[in-house]
């Protein structure tokens, strides 16, 4: 018998590596390098928005702390003004009470009787007050002023031409600017009908020559 020889019907066998499978790697190598990009593009959107919300906070915490400390400083400054009026109005209250021994001091200078020890005293207690603020206002001579004077008594005078403070009775006092008792003062105003001594100075008085002309009759 003789030996059968393979016939051409029979097909030969392909390796598994082989040519017919490389396009089909090629095919999946291509979408392994785009699914990466891909997830890369998602990844900086992400971040890109977290990095948004992230600046978004820290202007809201940013103008939150500003507006804090605005109000602390507001508050600094309302108890400083508070306190400083508190001891003001404490001072006041205090000097209001020593006004009566100020005016028996001051009456009791004039009279001549503020001598010795008493002398020294009184002194004393004119300076404490004065470190505190106190201040004596009210001169005879000057005007009138309704805001811090009192006028007690009251007449005419021909050489005045404003009304005017004539007599102190009582001295006034402030600190500061804040009046705590006004001058009490006697004042006169000018003479109903009187003439200022300016205007009467310029006026029709006759002069040397005029009394001299002999009179025409």
């Amino acid at each position: 018998m003789s030996e059968e020889t393979p016939g051409f019907d029979e097909k030969p066998e392909v390796p598994v590596d082989g040519t017919p499978d490389e396009p089909k790697a090629a095919d999946a190598s291509a979408e392994e390098a785009a699914a990466p990009a891909g997830d890369a593009s998602a990844q900086d959107v992400a971040v890109l928005a977290q990095l948004d919300q992230a600046r978004t906070a820290l202007g809201e915490r940013t103008a939150d702390l500003q507006r804090l400390q605005a109000e602390y400083q507001n508050y600094r400054r309302r108890v400083e003004r508070d306190r400083i009026a508190v001891k003001e109005i404490a001072v006041a209250s205090l000097l209001t009470e020593l006004l009566p021994t100020l005016d028996d001091i001051g009456r009791a200078r004039e009279h001549g009787e503020l001598v010795g020890g008493f002398k020294s005293v009184a002194e004393s207690l004119e300076t404490a007050a004065a470190k505190m603020g106190l201040q004596q206002f009210g001169k005879e001579g000057e005007p009138f002023d309704p805001t811090i004077h009192e006028a007690l008594m009251h007449s005419y005078a021909p050489d005045v031409t404003e009304t005017t403070c004539v007599a102190i009775l009582q001295p006034g006092y402030r600190i500061g600017e804040r009046t705590i008792r006004p001058a009490r003062v006697a004042v006169a105003e000018p003479q109903p009908g009187a003439t200022p001594k300016s205007e009467s100075a310029d006026g029709d008085a006759p002069s040397d020559k005029d009394a001299d002309a002999p009179d025409k009759g």
